[in-house]
């Protein structure tokens, strides 16, 4: 990624007229996207503030390394790995990158505090905690290390708590992300949130494919951005190619949320593009019920039956390539990944589009920077 400063005019290529107010503007919108992610670039150490969204058996050394070393900011899954496997995974990137990246770890893991000390032994500078809301020994934990800690929030109250316990930084992610999700769209988020969390940067995530977006939540007082499902077919990724190409086939529209049948037996959401695995688990659910109502199964072993149906699903859909029956979470932005591309061009494509964008709204301001002075948007 080349900084703004160093986007240099060869020699003899200098351009004149409309080529020369063309390239002012872009250098104008170029300076205020960087100014608009000044903030979260400089919590990630990276040149963009744009996180990679730490998807499970996708999201290892390889697409990780690519992210942080294209300029973003890469976050390690570590899903259900055991101390010793999420060590061998940060040796791994860290001989793929010297650029900043972080680990996301699972509250839930039974093994968090030591998770937690392998990234410590490693100078791990940027720990995500994702799932439960997190207790204080392991806040205490990751603090004392000297790591930033990140954490999830779903609602404005849990946000406040988040700082007050010692979060540096907040992620909100709506329910158009791929995998687990809440019940609010990102947009309402934002609202609910950016007006008023300021003491710590806040990262926007959920269904975000393009950078006219990006920039329009920086607009709203995000510090930036995690993107996960635009980097899915990445050249990096190695998900297996029938999973990569589930994604280049699917709009947005085929991403749905997995369905509870009953109250009575609560479902987890999952988004994830429809396929034969989403039919069968709709039947289970009936199975399950049915059996339950008629006393064959108590309440707690049909709920067991429903949440053990997912069990590996995710594995074998990106590691084998069991796009029927396995679990292809996606968010809805996938219908925005239209081709294979390397981690570079994704990034560099996500920045032309925020540029533009910016370049635009100068355009619309009347073009005052145009005529020497500064427009409102580089302003």
């Amino acid at each position: 990624m080349i900084p703004d400063a160093d986007r240099r005019i060869a020699p003899g290529s200098r351009p004149d007229g409309a080529d020369a107010h063309d390239a002012g503007r872009r250098l104008r919108a170029r300076r205020r996207l960087d100014r608009l992610w000044r903030r979260g670039a400089e919590f990630l150490g990276s040149g963009l503030a744009v996180m990679g969204g730490a998807m499970t058996w996708v999201s290892e050394r390889g697409l990780v390394a690519a992210i942080s070393n294209g300029g973003g900011f890469g976050v390690i899954a570590c899903g259900s790995m055991s101390p010793a496997q999420l060590d061998a995974e940060i040796a791994a990137t860290l001989a793929l990158t010297d650029r900043p990246f972080g680990v996301n770890l699972i509250t839930m893991h039974p093994q968090l505090q030591e998770l937690i000390d392998t990234c410590a032994a490693r100078r791990v500078g940027h720990v995500v905690l994702a799932g439960a809301l997190p207790g204080a020994a392991a806040v205490t934990r990751i603090k004392d290390s000297g790591a930033k800690l990140l954490c999830f929030a779903p609602a404005l109250v849990i946000a406040r708590r988040l700082v007050r316990m010692g979060a540096d930084a907040i992620v909100i992610e709506g329910m158009e992300a791929g995998g687990h999700i809440g019940p609010v769209a990102t947009s309402v988020l934002a609202q609910e949130i950016l007006p008023h969390i300021r003491e710590v940067p806040v990262f926007v995530a959920g269904g975000i494919g393009r950078g006219e977006a990006i920039v329009a939540y920086l607009e709203m007082g995000a510090a930036g951005v995690q993107l996960g499902t635009r980097f899915v077919c990445a050249h990096e990724s190695t998900a297996h190619p029938r999973f990569k190409q589930a994604f280049l086939r699917a709009g947005a529209r085929d991403a749905v949320p997995s369905a509870q049948l009953d109250p009575r037996f609560p479902v987890i959401p999952v988004r994830a593009l429809a396929n034969l695995g989403t039919q069968k688990f709709l039947d289970l659910q009936r199975q399950v019920i049915d059996r339950c109502g008629r006393g064959e199964l108590s309440q707690k072993d049909a709920q067991l039956e429903i949440e053990h149906f997912w069990a590996g699903a995710l594995r074998r859909a990106v590691v084998e390539g069991d796009v029927e029956t396995g679990s292809v979470m996606a968010g809805q932005s996938v219908g925005m990944v239209t081709r294979e591309q390397s981690t570079r061009e994704i990034l560099d494509e996500l920045v032309e589009q925020a540029v533009s964008a910016l370049m635009a709204r100068e355009a619309d301001a009347g073009g005052v920077g145009e005529r020497g002075g500064r427009s409102r948007a580089g302003a």
